[in-house]
């Protein structure tokens, strides 16, 4: 009896919603379909932004894209999000932010109610930034098929320094500087798209940071690496500067800020606020003698006014050297008030999608 039934040699692999988290399965995906065909000098500084060479100065440029939802949420809304995630990304590479592109992709039946409160809060931000959005480009997509809006923004900035910032610059002794409370954005996402109401209202903290970092490099402070704390939060972004380092991280759970409504709520849905995405916080390594000075420069601007130090980094570990053939990678570990110990990765999928 012949039964026609064929088998698939191979399954296709399909990009999949945790394809777009902060996570590991981002990162395979770059590894394996991205950088492969991309690959360059620019691409492989493994910075949020790109320094770039301009004749005899240089320039920071970066690209990102916004399809958060709802569209607007306590503390904030897409159009705020766009401006402040592009000027944070310029700010992280020690740049001044000068000019954003603003591309939209709208879903007809938008109304254009919605499409003019956004540009206007697009506007206000970008004036608060001291930044100006000087070109874009505007697509319409079939009904069902956009989520109502997206926004695509590149900024460009300039450097005013000579620091090189980023993670080949982190070194052994260096502290570990939180500029504020974590979580706050993703569950602020999280309970207005649930519906869900809390004692103690949740507030995004959707805001510009460049005024903290141009305040820490006009003070003289050497910063080697900076990084906003975005889609996977503070823990993904310490595993993935540990790796990028080279170099093991130890912090300190008990110093790193939690609000009692983000920990309330992230214990009702079972998450883990170290992995909320935020906002409006960073994170900056600085040499250990002049991370009071840095604290103190923090405390004076609004957005990193609670500062605090939450982390050292150690020396390389064995085998993660420059050219090494092991594979051994810098770790980040936390250790909590028990003294017990354990190590920070990337999220294996999406925890809270659609947050930025």
């Amino acid at each position: 009896m012949n039964i026609d039934c064929p088998i698939p040699l191979a399954t296709e692999e399909l990009v999949r919603l945790g394809h777009g988290s902060g996570g590991e399965m981002t990162q395979k995906l770059l590894r394996e379909h991205v950088f492969p065909h991309l690959d360059n000098e620019w691409i492989r500084q493994g910075h949020d932004s790109a320094t770039l060479p301009l004749g005899s100065e240089r320039v920071v440029f970066t690209t990102d894209s916004f399809v958060v939802s709802p569209l607007f949420f306590p503390g904030g809304d897409i159009g705020k999000l766009a401006v402040c995630g592009t000027v944070n990304d310029l700010a992280m590479s020690g740049a001044m932010p000068l000019y954003l592109s603003c591309s939209l992709i709208l879903e007809e039946g938008l109304p254009v109610k919605t499409l003019g409160r956004v540009m206007q809060s697009m506007a206000e931000t970008a004036a608060e930034a001291g930044v100006k959005l000087v070109t874009g480009d505007t697509k319409v997509v079939e009904r069902g098929r956009g989520d109502g809006l997206y926004i695509n923004t590149a900024g460009i900035g300039a450097l005013s320094h000579s620091l090189p910032v980023g993670p080949q610059q982190i070194q052994a002794g260096d502290l570990i500087l939180l500029s504020g409370d974590i979580g706050r954005h993703g569950m602020a996402i999280m309970a207005r798209r649930e519906g869900l109401e809390f004692d103690s209202p949740l507030h995004s903290d959707c805001a510009l940071l460049h005024g903290a970092i141009g305040a820490l490099l006009d003070a003289g402070i050497a910063v080697h690496c900076l990084r906003d704390l975005t889609r996977g939060g503070l823990a993904t972004a310490l595993a993935e500067l540990a790796e990028g380092a080279g170099k093991d991280f130890l912090v300190q759970e008990p110093e790193i800020p939690v609000s009692g409504p983000v920990q309330g709520a992230c214990e009702l849905l079972g998450l883990d606020p170290l992995y909320v995405a935020n906002e409006g916080r960073f994170i900056a390594f600085v040499p250990a003698h002049q991370a009071q000075h840095a604290l103190a420069v923090m405390a004076a601007i609004r957005v990193s006014s609670d500062s605090k130090v939450i982390g050292v980094v150690g020396d390389t570990p064995p085998g993660s050297e420059p050219g090494s053939q092991t594979g051994v990678r810098g770790r980040a570990v936390l250790k909590n008030t028990l003294g017990c110990e354990r190590l920070l990765d990337r999220l294996p999928g999406e925890q809270l999608p659609r947050i930025c």
